[in-house]
């Protein structure tokens, strides 16, 4: 007979607890400066492609100059919100950036999506990050932030980098290096080394 009265009462105190959270719930619906503003793009297109070029010296109004291609930027799709305050542009379905050196070496950047910053000049990719130079190394990591401005990529996400010249596979978190892996630098690391034996 006690226990049924405990049962009972444990069971009345679950439901006036549930019922106090659900009563809880904001149901307020907001209006006027309150509530949120809703974003649409201005526009949108299907595959995309963006090309980045510099130009060897200043043009005048009416001079010419010969530019090269730094990068291209391409996406299945893109959505455009730059009349906002803070323009931007994002891609959706994934976004693979090539991009050259001086010398015309190709290396290419891939991810499952990007935003791109036109105040800033900075590039986020997320998702799947593979980042290819042109002499085979390869880095992995699931968000990259490419800095157009001042060509430095980095990331404070986990990475794998590999090199096949010299054999080594890095792990770690967090690095940043400039566009053409002259400089690199992890912040926390561990790795492994292949070392080749001598015949003997």
């Amino acid at each position: 007979m006690t226990s049924f009265k405990y049962d009972r009462l444990n069971i009345a105190m679950a439901l006036t607890v549930a019922m106090f959270f659900l009563s809880c719930q904001d149901t307020y619906e907001r209006v006027g400066e309150d509530r949120p503003a809703l974003v649409y793009p201005q526009g949108e297109a299907e595959n995309f492609t963006l090309t980045y070029t510099e130009t060897e010296e200043n043009l005048q109004s009416e001079g010419e100059s010969d530019s090269r291609v730094i990068a291209v930027l391409e996406s299945p799709l893109t959505r455009d919100f730059e009349n906002l305050i803070f323009p931007y542009r994002t891609f959706p379905e994934g976004v693979l950036v090539t991009y050259y050196d001086p010398q015309g070496l190709k290396s290419t950047i891939r991810a499952d999506y990007a935003i791109v910053y036109r105040e800033t000049g900075l590039i986020d990719l997320q998702g799947n990050v593979v980042v290819t130079t042109h002499d085979g190394k390869v880095l992995k990591t699931p968000q990259l932030y490419w800095d157009r401005k001042t060509e430095w990529i980095f990331t404070q996400e986990r990475f794998t980098f590999t090199n096949p010249e010299e054999g080594t596979e890095l792990n770690g978190k967090g690095m940043d290096f400039n566009r053409d892996f002259t400089y690199f630098n992890a912040h926390q690391t561990g790795g492994e080394m292949l070392v080749k034996e001598e015949a003997s």
